[in-house]
């Protein structure tokens, strides 16, 4: 297992603007799931991406609009009046030529139409690509004969990571040693969630040791897959932002827990006391003078 030190962010010239710093595209929302694909556009932003996009069904894109002012809502069509469908292909063909990154997965919900639409983002577009939640239960199990177009990131928890896989992994080592082969068959990042999540590519194996119990609570893994694409956005390699992702979202839980504790913690606190955890992260990792 790797303990190198934590990748860097590079300073922010004051000549920069917003298409510096990432354009994210974070696909997911159903009805009843709004707020999982907000917290992760809430805390894209957080993480200091330059200009976040929610494409969303329409049934929902008022309410999710609702909970931040800065990032952008694009509506796509629905099926059935609740969660995505096939014909929002030609829409996010056009919005994933906008992103520099994308992301998939929060509140997204399961269907056959989905399912077609995940696995076309999977295999075809170059653009590096984050999977979280519906979005790895629709791809499971995983075809580890053909490598997808561009870099992935996959954020499973271990019964995420057990369906992907195909079979049962009842200890922590075999769940990592099973990211690692899918990391290494897929040329993709494998991170698996839990007490120290482990984050791999295959050859390089990084532990998280930040994070706590009270992250135990819906909407936590919607926090990171918007922290890791913001990385991505800001030039961070796919293994980079996931090990940086993953310490700066565990980090932020830490401080919430210390002032609010672990029962009273929920995930809106991660992109609230992220700023703090970014500042830490800053601190420790300056140069000396």
């Amino acid at each position: 297992m790797s303990n190198s030190p934590l990748p860097k962010l590079s300073p922010r010239q004051r000549a920069s603007h917003k298409g510096d710093f990432g354009r994210v595209l974070i696909v997911g929302g159903s009805k009843g799931m709004a707020g999982a694909v907000a917290l992760a556009g809430i805390s894209s932003l957080r993480m200091g991406a330059g200009l976040v996009r929610l494409a969303i069904p329409e049934p929902i894109a008022n309410l999710v609009a609702s909970f931040e002012p800065s990032y952008m809502t694009v509506s796509l069509p629905t099926d059935d009046g609740v969660r995505g469908s096939i014909r929002a292909y030609h829409e996010l063909v056009k919005e994933i030529e906008w992103a520099d990154v994308v992301a998939i997965g929060p509140g997204l919900g399961q269907s056959k139409d989905l399912a077609q639409l995940v696995r076309w983002l999977f295999d075809r577009t170059e653009k590096p690509a984050i999977f979280d939640a519906d979005a790895l239960n629709m791809l499971s199990p995983l075809d580890l004969s053909a490598r997808p177009a561009g870099p992935r990131i996959l954020t499973p928890h271990p019964g995420e990571l057990r369906r992907l896989a195909g079979k049962p992994l009842a200890s922590r080592d075999e769940q990592i040693k099973a990211a690692q082969s899918i990391a290494a068959k897929l040329g993709v990042i494998v991170l698996v969630k839990g007490e120290g999540t482990a984050i791999t590519d295959g050859q390089t194996t990084a532990l998280n040791t930040t994070g706590n119990p009270g992250m135990a609570t819906g909407g936590s893994g919607d926090a990171l897959t918007g922290i890791i694409a913001a990385l991505v956005g800001q030039k961070l390699s796919p293994l980079e932002a996931a090990i940086l992702g993953a310490h700066l979202h565990g980090l932020a839980g830490d401080l919430a827990a210390a002032e609010l504790g672990e029962i009273s913690l929920i995930a809106s606190d991660l992109p609230r006391f992220l700023p703090r955890a970014i500042q830490q992260y800053q601190r420790d990792t300056a140069s000396p003078v």
